[in-house]
């Protein structure tokens, strides 16, 4: 049974209908049948009614329609939608033959426990008879493992003819299904990368994999008859307390035989999980990896953070867009979006690219040049995501030479050495903005700068009395490459003639400096707004008029105020 709900305050329109899954046109569903079953080695055997056809419309939905209007006070659930068996505070049923009742954890209270909270309550959770839930399609599941036709079936639309599935013996290598699943991701027509789904589940079947693998490599241990054991003895009433105080964000230290057999145990499911990307115990290996590093190189030298814009780049653009040959060209805002949003492969391949030319080129791993901050010893960085799903990488920096903070602390507070005057003579160095051409005024008098015009906000770019069409934003458009250097040995005579290459090069590099300051004053200047008397005036006047009406309001409305202030400290 399927059911499509729609909510809304009034009966959905034709063209709402257009826009659901259950739309049908007959003669498509006819016509990608046949060529399926000509095509395709998993349809081959299929029959096709053409009685069952024809009981449908040429186009439109084949399902009954039913509207009803209904008043809900402050119930999220629709009552014509909900199941006879739904009792509010459980979903389910205990009666019937599949009896499965939906409890326990909600998604709020997950984010507030820790990885090892999550541990001990799914184990409480086991060890008091908990039931679990299998769902299946089939007598037989299909397997993930040595299976050529699993994706061809899951996404038909992906695979048409049937092949090119995992571990088919396409290549002479034999690859594996990790390298297999890159190669369908790089397909030439980014079909794969743009599937909402082939990603999803292609990194979900690799971490079933690798908890998979590590349950039995745990299993073929030597003391998997002392882990078996282990489960046995588990004192139920130590797990519950155990399971209450982490769950209140108690930090628990085994001190009894009971406490440390359970924590034996969790241990042992750190080592299933440590091979899982993504999960908490491979976080937990991280953090453990730092410290290492802080132990074996001391305190890092740099804290860096590193978030490209993908959504500006041409070269994520070149990745996202099927075009074959690259253009270092901008498009407008909107579009880049557009591609961006529909293609995050290209925007983890581009976060990786980057990634490494920062490894490379700024910090000078692995060439023969210090990087920017010197020579690198050693560094760690870790990946998230931004609030737009973006990437960016915190890294810490280890420099070889560097001091400590203790010694660093110590030649600062001798104010005889040299040390302190230069360390401030640097950060006064690294701390100012500048630029090449002028004061902040100057360079804003000479910069074209968007400012709106008219109510609908169009922008134009204008400076003060000038319009200026043929300015190009520098944010939009890529940088001019310089030219070649002059080879030419001009001696200290005069030339009558000037040398072109010279020129040329001094040109490039006056629109070099008029290019930076631009680029300094759209996208790294800040405007401090200072309180002026006159704001001051104004918000202690409405500060009275705001204590005036909760004074007439009585006591009910200064209780509301002051339990306001109170709720916000």
């Amino acid at each position: 049974m399927l059911a499509v709900v729609f909510v809304g305050p009034a009966n959905p329109t034709q063209e709402e209908f257009k826009r659901t899954p259950m739309f049908v046109r007959r003669n498509k569903v006819a016509e990608a049948l046949e060529w399926l079953k000509l095509n395709h080695s998993d349809y081959a055997s299929l029959k096709i009614s053409k009685e069952n056809l024809d009981t449908y419309e040429e186009k439109g939905i084949p399902v009954v329609i039913d509207y009803k209007r209904s008043n809900i006070d402050d119930r999220n659930k629709i009552p014509s939608a909900m199941s006879k068996y739904d009792m509010e505070e459980e979903e389910g049923t205990e009666d019937g033959p599949y009896p499965f009742t939906v409890h326990g954890l909600t998604g709020p209270e997950y984010s507030k426990m820790t990885w090892q909270t999550l541990k001990i309550k799914a184990l409480q959770h086991f060890e008091s008879q908990g039931k679990t839930l299998k769902v299946g399609h089939n007598a037989t599941p299909q397997s993930m493992y040595n299976n050529p036709q699993i994706y061809p079936q899951i996404f038909p639309w992906l695979f048409p003819y049937g092949l090119g599935g995992l571990t088919q013996a396409v290549h002479k290598k034999k690859l594996s299904d990790a390298e297999h699943k890159k190669l369908l991701l790089m397909y030439h027509d980014k079909r794969f990368q743009t599937d909402d789904y082939f990603p999803i589940i292609a990194f979900n079947h690799e971490q079933l994999k690798a908890g998979t693998t590590g349950s039995f490599l745990l299993a073929q241990r030597h003391n998997f008859n002392s882990i078996a054991s282990q489960l046995q003895k588990i004192n139920k009433h130590v797990l519950a307390d155990l399971a209450k105080c982490m769950s209140e964000g108690e930090r628990v230290k085994p001190e009894t035989d009971d406490e440390k057999l359970c924590f034996s145990i969790l241990d042992s499911l750190d080592y299933v999980g440590g091979h899982v990307k993504g999960s908490l115990t491979s976080k937990k290996y991280m953090r453990n990896e730092i410290w290492s590093l802080l132990a074996f190189k001391g305190a890092p030298s740099w804290f860096i953070t590193f978030s490209p814009a993908d959504n500006k780049h041409s070269i994520c653009l070149y990745y996202a867009d099927k075009d074959i040959y690259f253009k270092p060209e901008l498009r407008p805002s909107k579009e880049r979006d557009l591609l961006i949003a529909s293609n995050p492969v290209a925007a983890a391949r581009f976060f990786h690219f980057m990634v490494q030319m920062v490894i490379k080129h700024v910090l000078g791993v692995g060439t023969e040049h210090f990087g920017l901050y010197g020579d690198t010893s050693a560094y760690y960085g870790t990946i998230e995501q931004q609030g737009r799903l973006t990437l960016h990488m915190h890294m810490m920096l280890w420099i070889n030479g560097a001091l400590s903070p203790q010694v660093i602390r110590d030649r600062i507070m001798n104010s005889e050495l040299e040390f302190q005057q230069s360390l401030v003579e640097y950060l006064e160095c690294a701390h100012k903005g500048e630029f090449f051409s002028g004061s902040l005024d100057e360079v804003r008098q000479r910069t074209p700068l968007p400012k709106p015009l008219g109510p609908q906000g169009i922008h134009s770019i204008i400076t003060e009395n000038i319009i200026n069409t043929d300015y190009k934003d520098p944010t939009q458009t890529m940088p001019t490459p310089p030219p070649p250097l002059c080879n030419k040995v001009h001696s200290n005579e005069i030339i009558s003639e000037p040398c072109p290459d010279c020129n040329s090069l001094n040109e490039w590099w006056r629109n070099f400096e008029s290019t930076v300051d631009d680029l300094i004053v759209r996208s790294n200047t800040h405007t401090c707004r200072q309180k002026t008397d006159s704001t001051k005036g104004d918000k202690e006047k409405k500060k009275k008029e705001k204590n005036a009406v909760a004074h007439k309001a009585g006591v009910k409305g200064r209780q509301r105020r002051w339990t306001y202030i109170y709720e916000k400290t």
